[in-house]
């Protein structure tokens, strides 16, 4: 199956694409060590080349990696942008898995995609590895039965 890596990107307020401008950091949280008790984390505060490689580095002995978020269609553009531009490689490749879409589908409701976020345990601040850490955790809840 490989090694989830839940993942939250932040960027300034109104830039919507990396076409537009930078994300400011970024934050993953290996899901399978979180649900083994041990907490796992990578922080990028920029999105140089040096941070993506010690990313690209951090995310190697967890390979194959799938990219799960909250909204993928926002995360994981920045982060397949960044890898593309410096490695002309994702280690995640063409796609990543929407937490959203997987509660909807538990509770049999496509329009169910917030309700999930009360499963969180980490006050979601806006720190990315904060932010994902919630995000893990209410996933380890929704798939431990809780709705």
């Amino acid at each position: 199956m490989g090694t989830l890596i839940v993942v939250d990107c932040e960027a300034p307020f109104g830039v919507g694409a990396p076409s537009v401008g930078d994300m400011t950091e970024f934050g993953a949280v290996d899901f399978n060590a979180l649900r083994e008790g041990r907490t796992e984390t990578f922080h990028g505060t920029d999105c140089s080349e040096e941070t993506f490689s010690t990313f690209r580095e951090w995310l190697e002995p967890r390979k194959p990696v799938v990219f799960v978020s909250d909204n993928p269609a926002y995360d994981f553009q920045w982060v397949n942008f960044y890898f593309w531009r410096y490695f002309c490689e994702n280690p995640f490749g063409h796609s990543g898995r929407r937490i959203a879409d997987f509660y909807a589908g538990l509770v049999g409701d496509f329009c169910s995609t917030q309700k999930w976020k009360r499963l969180r345990r980490t006050k979601h601040d806006h720190h990315p590895v904060h932010d994902a850490l919630g995000n893990a955790e209410a996933l380890i809840r929704m798939l431990d039965g809780e709705r």
